[in-house]
């Protein structure tokens, strides 16, 4: 979902000129992905390589992707990266082309244990590009970790002014439902109603939502509470060593992006090229020591230094894993989501 410190643009686009042979210059693939999802390295690596163009845009949310794609009819991108929810949602409207698994020569890389989830239970539409969670960021030196244990915390009058909320309807539907008692997947409009009225009791506390680049304000002191992604988290971490990651009590929201291509892609072979690149242990390796979030791939941890492996921001403890929801397709629901997200933002 999530997610760099380069800069605070809602969009960035990567153009890689060829410089290859007059046939390459008719292939090219229009990829729209969360902002700072892909080193722009290896972006020019697969160009460099395979000769084919990539022009690189990015959302803030899945709402934003979606909308996107309905706008255009389905056309304009060759590969998406949908959270798992949305995935399903997509495949029922007819806006993803199936993925042929018989083109990608590493497909063995992904994890079994990834593979043949609900949303799609075949991996028809779908693969696992990255999985990750949403925690609790503290920065320790206004704020004792120690008093930091759940969800619930950020609801303190003394942190007024001081949290950051994600920018995504889901994840923070998803604390207030946790909170009373009811499934963050719900599809119960009095459930999501209920979540609606205990989230607005947490706006004076609300600085911000931000799921462009969430680690910024914490980096840059304008907000010292909330919620983050592990990935975030990794690279706030590395800026300011004041800045924790807390597993709440209740469960962290897990989540897992994936690679999907719009059923409107003019460049479908170049969409499984670029897939089959970003699955080789070497490009994993790249991601998560660049991004810190885990890619799902067998071959990656043999190459990474052993602190990282046992790093629980890149890799979470299984207790937690446990402990953690993974948000699901709501079908029709995700509109009663949307609309006391509205509510919600408006009230803000």
């Amino acid at each position: 979902m999530k997610k760099s410190l380069s800069c605070c643009l809602k969009s960035l686009t990567v153009s890689v000129v060829m410089l290859f042979s007059a046939s390459s210059w008719a292939e090219s693939i229009r990829i729209y992905n969360w902002t700072d999802y892909i080193p722009s390295d290896l972006i020019a690596e697969f160009t460099r390589e395979t000769g084919i163009d990539v022009n690189y845009s990015t959302f803030e949310s899945n709402e934003e992707m979606y909308s996107k794609l309905k706008l255009l009819k389905n056309t304009g991108y060759d590969l998406v990266f949908p959270s798992s929810y949305y995935i399903g949602k997509m495949a029922k409207e007819g806006m993803l082309e199936k993925i042929d698994h018989s083109k990608l020569s590493n497909f063995n890389q992904i994890p079994a244990n990834l593979l043949h989830k609900d949303f799609d239970p075949n991996n028809d539409y779908s693969l696992p590009y990255v999985y990750g969670l949403t925690g609790i960021g503290v920065n320790k030196s206004v704020i004792d970790p120690a008093k930091i244990t759940g969800w619930a915390d950020l609801w303190h009058p003394e942190y007024k002014g001081q949290v950051l909320l994600t920018a995504d309807a889901r994840e923070v539907f998803h604390i207030a439902l946790l909170l009373d008692g009811k499934s963050p997947n719900t599809q119960n409009e009095e459930e999501i109603k209920a979540a609606y009225e205990r989230l607005t009791k947490l706006l004076p506390n609300v600085a911000t939502f931000n799921s462009d680049t969430p680690e910024l304000p914490y980096i840059q002191g304008e907000v010292d509470l909330g919620m983050i992604w592990n990935g975030s988290a990794y690279m706030a971490k590395r800026e300011n060593p004041d800045i924790e990651f807390i597993y709440p009590k209740e469960g962290a929201i897990f989540w897992m992006d994936n690679y999907a291509i719009p059923k409107g892609s003019k460049h479908v072979e170049a969409a499984h090229k670029f897939i089959d690149f970003m699955l080789r242990p070497e490009h994993a390796k790249v991601i998560i020591e660049r991004m810190g979030y885990s890619m799902p791939n067998e071959g990656v941890k043999a190459l990474l230094k052993p602190e990282d492996v046992a790093n629980p921001l890149l890799f979470p403890p299984e207790s937690e894993v446990k402990k953690g929801v993974f948000q699901a397709d709501v079908g029709d629901a995700v509109d009663i989501y949307e609309k006391y997200w509205n509510r919600l933002k408006t009230d803000n």
